[in-house]
């Protein structure tokens, strides 16, 4: 991106103006290519508060489009030539984002949402925190240096109680669970299997890197207010499907760990240590 012109969007708390190119600085970053992934709907008006803030040295900008009427996909373009559009066929965020990991090219994936609550200036301290030796660079909004503005009490409570869950029932020391600022090593993919299509599929995420015995470290992540349009997050609906799937690994680990202490190898090993 260091030798193409890239929109200057407003600052966040403005109202959009026309739009007005300048020129990207170039950047010396020391590390591998990093892919951001963006799934949109209907988030036009929010693409360019989003697109601001992103390092020009990263390797490419997925975006993800769930079929957007508004003209996101054009806008994304203007802002970005060289953004990777990739049409969603199925439904749900996760369906968006398993969508979107599948086109990255880097070797680091980066998740960002598209309502302009996510600050990608924060990118560099997840890419850090991966070549530093991490594997799974989670972002918290209640870690030390972390904030959210758009989070309500009962969604506070509600992300404390299925975070406490997560820790007690699979060993984890998550300071925060259902937040989607996150990076990880593409690899990673392959040892936590998504097959999840809907919100809950960072709790997934966040289960399975733990069970995969994967190295996570949490980075400090301010949430912002959306700032135009209204989210599809339903506290109590989606808070059950996040309950839902905690359930459902920790049923699944519990079988597995039967079958293993069941297993016909595992007779004959113990018949012939004894």
């Amino acid at each position: 991106m260091s030798s193409v012109l890239q929109p200057a969007a407003p600052d966040r708390h403005d109202p959009p103006t026309a739009i007005t190119y300048r020129p990207v600085s170039s950047h010396l970053a020391i590390a591998p290519p990093v892919s951001v992934v963006i799934p949109a709907m209907n988030e036009a008006e929010n693409l360019p508060y989003v697109f601001k803030t992103l390092p020009d040295w990263v390797h490419e900008v997925v975006l993800v489009d769930g079929n957007s009427t508004d003209g996101t996909v054009e806008v994304a373009r203007e802002l970005w030539p060289d953004v990777k559009v990739v049409e969603q066929r199925g439904k749900g965020k996760g369906d968006a984002l398993i969508t979107g990991f599948q086109a990255c090219t880097g070797d680091i994936i980066v998740m960002v949402d598209a309502d302009g609550s996510a600050d990608g200036n924060e990118i560099v301290s997840y890419v850090s925190a991966l070549v530093s030796g991490a594997d799974f660079a989670k972002g918290s909004r209640f870690a030390n240096g972390g904030g959210t503005d758009d989070m309500t009490f009962i969604r506070k409570l509600g992300n404390w109680a299925l975070c406490t869950v997560v820790n007690r029932k699979f060993g984890a020391r998550y300071t925060d669970l259902c937040y989607g600022y996150n990076a990880f090593w593409r690899r990673c993919l392959d040892k936590i299997d998504l097959d999840c299509t809907g919100f809950e599929v960072e709790t997934l995420m966040n289960i399975r890197v733990v069970k995969a015995g994967l190295k996570v470290q949490e980075i400090p992540s301010h949430e912002y207010l959306r700032i135009h349009g209204t989210s599809n997050l339903r506290a109590v609906r989606d808070g059950f499907r996040v309950l839902n799937v905690i359930l459902k690994e920790r049923s699944n680990r519990r079988a597995l760990r039967r079958s293993r202490e069941h297993s016909p190898m595992l007779d004959t090993v113990r018949g012939e240590v004894s």
